[in-house]
This record gives structure tokens, sequence and C-alpha cells, in this order.
């Protein structure tokens, strides 16, 4: 089915790589004008730029851990299309310590990305989505919002809360027409990801090592995450709110000794 987004006006946060990149890039195939965002205009900026063009795209750089910069982004969407009817909130950053050895600098950047970025935006585009009577939100969670991985915190707290923003937010504006989603996708291969494999002695066998944990036996796909922020964006989702959908191959669910 083509053009499953056709008319819509989408911002994505954080996707000049990743699954914000894949997500962008599936929302342009699928008719939707997209707001591309980073935090920083920089080479890969430009190279997402260049792939999707620019007559039904704007990139606009913004740390949306900051209220006035995620207003001007969705000025600028608004001023440029005329109206939001979805947002992505994708943007998001790893912080993993010992939580004796947390700094409260730590904390308060792995809250203000992961959970206040993406409600300054929420929040910027709400009046919009409440005027128009229709908007879609999804939030991009992760499996650390249901299960622990020990030597993650403080990163389970943020994605734990971000799940319970998106239910409490659903729950208030259900019944004006806008819907509050979100995804949390397991292992999945992006550029940060690529990274991680590669810092090990023998990053092959790392990675055959995570596969092995995987139900599937493969690490996933940005792609296989964009699809169900596609889904859960679109009409067809349309009586889907206040729900998270795993993405992980089935990893959470299983029990290893």
């Amino acid at each position: 089915m083509a053009d499953r987004l056709a008319g819509k006006v989408a911002i994505v946060t954080g996707s000049t790589q990743g699954i914000g990149r894949a997500v962008a890039r599936l929302f342009a195939a699928e008719g939707a004008r997209v707001v591309l965002n980073s935090h920083r205009d920089d080479e890969h900026a430009a190279a997402v730029r260049e792939e999707l063009g620019c007559r039904d795209t704007l990139f606009v750089a913004a740390d949306v851990a900051d209220q006035a910069a995620a207003d001007a982004l969705v000025a600028q969407t608004l001023e440029r299309f005329g109206r939001v009817d979805i947002v992505v909130n994708n943007a998001g950053v790893n912080v993993f310590t010992d939580p004796l050895q947390t700094t409260r600098q730590q904390w308060q950047h792995c809250f203000a990305v992961d959970v206040e970025g993406a409600w300054n935006v929420i929040r910027a585009a709400l009046p919009a989505m409440l005027a128009q009577g229709a908007g879609s939100v999804v939030n991009i969670a992760s499996v650390h919002g249901h299960k622990i991985i020990p030597g993650c915190f403080p990163y389970p707290v943020a994605k734990h809360a971000l799940i319970g923003l998106t239910r409490s937010l659903a729950i208030e504006y259900a019944a004006r027409g806008i819907r509050v989603n979100s995804i949390s996708p397991g292992l999945v291969m992006t550029e940060t990801i690529g990274r991680w494999l590669a810092s090990f002695p023998d990053p092959a066998a790392e990675r055959a090592r995570q596969e092995a944990l995987l139900p599937v036996g493969r690490i996933g796909e940005p792609e296989e995450v964009a699809y169900t922020a596609l889904f859960l964006a679109s009409d067809e989702a349309r009586f889907i709110n206040a729900t998270d959908i795993l993405v992980d191959g089935g990893r959470s669910q299983l029990y290893h000794e």
C-alpha cells in the first residue's frame, strides 16, 4: 500500500541517523511531508537532506531538551506546512553508569533528552493537533522500559518514564482525537550499536553472541522499527491508543538461566 501518510505532516526528532532516519525515509516514501531534526547540523544532517530532497522536507536543528528549541521546531513546521499531524519522538541519549557513581549531570541529561525532550515537542505540537481534532504521537521507548539490564542505570528509569508519559497523555486526550503510543525496540543495528560492537576485541564473536540471545537469531534493522511507527502514525491504527509495542524479536519474553 502506497501513500499511507498522504497529506500528513510529520515531525521526526533525532532523524539523521539510525531508527529516526529510517522513519523519516519511510514516512517520506509514504507521502508525508517530513520535518527532520537533530541537535546539530552536521554531515549526517546533510546526507539525509540530500537523500530526501527539500521540496517536501524541512530540516530544523534544535535540541529538544530545551523547551524554547522544541517550540521553534514546531513553529517552523507550522510556518512551512501549516499543520502537524504526526510527532515521532526518537531523539534520545544512552546514559549507562553505576547507580552510586551517577552524577547529577548524568541523571539530568538522561531525563532531559529521553523524557523531557519528548514532552517538550508534544507540548509544543498539542495546540495545533487539538485545533484540528486529530494527531498521532509515537514515542520511541526501549526494551529497557520493560526489563532491567544491569549496568545501564539510569537509562531504564527514563524509558519507564517515557512509557508512562505515553499512556498518561493518551488517556488525557483520547476523546479529543489525539493518539499517543510508543515503540520499545530491542537490539537494532544502528550506527551506535555498530560502534559498540566494534569496541570489542572480537566484534564478530560478540555479534554472534548477541544474535544467539535473540529467538530470531539475528539483530533487528531500523526499518523494522520504522514500519511499526508507520502503522501507529497512520489512520490504520486509529483505534490504537496508550499502547507500547515491543519490537525485539521476542527477546524480552525469553527466560535465560
